[in-house]
């Protein structure tokens, strides 16, 4: 009973730690105001979209650290993981205010902020969801949500500071004090005994089918069809909303003529429904199930960036929509997906299996922002590369009835089998 209790003090704390780290969201924030200084500090012409590649790469090595700092989780606990991760984490924010040029900038954010990202992330969500098998999906939510408020939250802050003393000192102070907050918060995480079963909760009976596939490990995961659709799924879902998260301020100025306050408008008001998908479709996942959720949002998905397409000069209410719904579908994907894994492949492994999956965001989190960065400065428009996150979002909508004919299959060979 008494670890039933503490278990929403390791959740708070999970969340704390998240909403820190969540802060790589606020990236175009910074990014203008650091290509305008590494510009004046090189002498070169730098735009915002000269700098994506360190955002980009923030995404594309955070499965590293998931999966290592994951198989250390699973057998030691997350305490040490996490607080290592938010040395990494603090560090490679406070290393960026020191940035002389690009690959410098690429080096701190790019590669020491990913990697501490990864580390944090992956142990965060994976040791909540084991205390809560009980509210799997809501918890899954719960937890990236507080990973995307942040940039609701930073964004505002940074502008301020970024106002007031300079860029790199925003980056600086920002590191100080999530360095802080996320080793503190370490220390009131506990690893999820396996054993652990809330008190007043009974599990569900389970049919033969689903308890051979629960419990896999990482080769037990990769030896199933089943992964292999659900990674392409995570992929082409979370193209569009990373693409649209790493350049949202540039596109509103660029596209809509807003001004840079304005713009900094839209990446909150961008998170914010980033946010809420993920707890509502957090939810919604543990009444309709996971596959069917993921299927409305890969719906939504296109018809926001259709909108997003018949955007331009003034379209303030089209675009608003758009963005919207594109963080909406963005959230709703990534608060699911922690659940989706542990519920299809068990959670004594989640932290490394989940790791693995991710590969799938990070593959989108490297495609998605060069592929838009590309396409403005070869058509002078981002409307192409709305077109290609449309295709790749009726993509995943086809997976999704796949996942379906393929589990059906799985069942029904392992009912025979037995």
């Amino acid at each position: 009973m008494e670890l039933t209790k503490k278990r929403w003090i390791i959740l708070i704390a999970s969340c704390f730690i998240n909403l820190c780290i969540g802060s790589i969201y606020a990236w175009s924030v910074f990014s203008a105001p650091m290509a305008e200084y590494l510009s004046s500090v090189t002498g070169l012409s730098l735009t915002p979209g000269n700098l994506a590649i360190a955002f980009t790469i923030t995404n594309s090595v955070g499965p590293i650290t998931m999966i290592s700092g994951g198989w250390i989780n699973d057998r030691f606990g997350p305490k040490k993981v996490i607080f290592v991760g938010g040395l990494l984490f603090g560090g490679g924010m406070i290393l960026s205010g020191f940035a002389t040029s690009v690959g410098y900038l690429v080096l701190a954010y790019g590669i020491v902020l990913g990697l501490g990202t990864g580390m944090v992330y992956g142990c965060t969500i994976s040791n909540s969801i084991k205390f809560f098998p009980d509210k799997r999906g809501l918890v899954g939510g719960i937890t990236t949500a507080a990973y995307g408020i942040s940039s609701v939250i930073i964004p505002p802050i940074a502008n301020s500071l970024i106002s007031r003393s300079g860029v790199t000192s925003a980056f600086i102070i920002i590191g100080i004090a999530f360095l802080i907050i996320v080793c503190a918060a370490s220390f009131f995480i506990e690893k999820c005994p396996s054993d652990f079963v809330p008190a007043g909760w009974t599990p569900k009976t389970v049919n033969v089918g689903r308890s051979i596939q629960n419990d896999k490990d990482w080769k037990g995961m990769l030896s199933s069809p089943l992964f292999y659709i659900m990674i392409l799924l995570l992929m082409c879902g979370a193209f569009a909303g990373l693409m649209c998260t790493s350049q949202a301020s540039p596109i509103a100025q660029k596209m809509i003529g807003m001004s840079a306050a304005a713009a900094t408008t839209v990446v909150s008001v961008l998170a914010l429904f980033n946010t809420g998908g993920r707890i509502v479709a957090g939810y919604i996942s543990d009444k309709i199930g996971r596959i069917n959720t993921l299927a409305f949002s890969s719906v939504f998905s296109v018809i926001g960036l259709t909108l997003l397409y018949f955007s331009g000069e003034g379209s303030v209410l089209t675009f608003y929509i758009g963005i919207s719904v594109i963080g909406l579908c963005f959230g709703a994907l990534m608060g699911v997906f922690p659940g989706f894994t542990a519920d299809q492949f068990g959670v004594r492994n989640n932290s490394v299996n989940y790791g693995i999956m991710f590969i799938g965001f990070a593959t989108a989190g490297y495609f998605g922002p060069s592929i838009m960065s590309h396409v403005y400065s070869t058509d002078s428009s981002y409307q192409r590369a709305f077109v290609i996150a449309a295709v790749l979002g009726i993509t995943g909508l086809v997976l999704t009835f796949v996942y379906k004919l393929a589990a059906r299959k799985n069942q029904k060979m392992a009912v025979d089998k037995n």
